[in-house]
């Protein structure tokens, strides 16, 4: 057995023993760092910036806190980003959660659907855009599509149309859309 200063002993094995050489060398997550001599360029390593320093909360200066997946901003605005726009879809598409917040632009000269499946979750959204001439139809499977019109297409081509599930597997068809 080695003991803290590195040198061999012949201490008799014990679970204090063990406990007492198990913490030489090693970083305790409670002490944040600070057993490091040098925390702040232990921060830099991992990459953390000055993240780990700031406070938590919904302040200008602040580190924003998750939980459960929801973002509280205090009343703050988000702004200043651009929306995801998916490539030109020159076919039929079946929707997945990856296109959720997405711009989708459909391009195809002649009819195209678009699959809305289950499983997709309450709050998933995107919209369409019907770049081509190509009519662009909604249809359910295993879900139901609302329109206050019972539309389920979008109008015409330049048409923009969105979809937001209020609930699982119960969504809204919103926009420019026709029958």
């Amino acid at each position: 057995m080695v003991d803290n200063s590195g040198t061999a002993t012949t201490k008799k094995v014990s679970l204090a023993n063990i406990v007492n050489l198990a913490n030489v060398g090693n970083l305790r997550a409670a002490n944040n760092l600070a057993d490091l001599a040098d925390a702040s360029s232990a921060r830099g390593s991992l990459g953390l910036g000055d993240a780990a320093t700031k406070a938590v909360g919904t302040a200008n200066t602040n580190v924003l806190a998750v939980s459960s997946g929801v973002v509280d901003l205090g009343g703050n605005k988000l702004e200043g980003f651009d929306a995801s726009i998916d490539a030109d879809k020159t076919a039929n598409h079946t929707l997945v959660a990856s296109d959720n917040g997405k711009v989708i632009v459909m391009n195809k000269a002649s009819a195209v659907t678009v699959t809305v499946p289950s499983g997709l979750g309450a709050g998933f959204n995107c919209s369409f855009v019907q770049k081509g001439a190509g009519r662009v139809t909604f249809s359910a499977s295993g879900t139901t599509i609302n329109n206050r019109q019972s539309h389920t297409k979008i109008n015409a081509q330049y048409g923009v149309a969105s979809l937001l599930a209020y609930a699982d597997d119960t969504f809204v068809l919103a926009g420019d859309t026709a029958s």
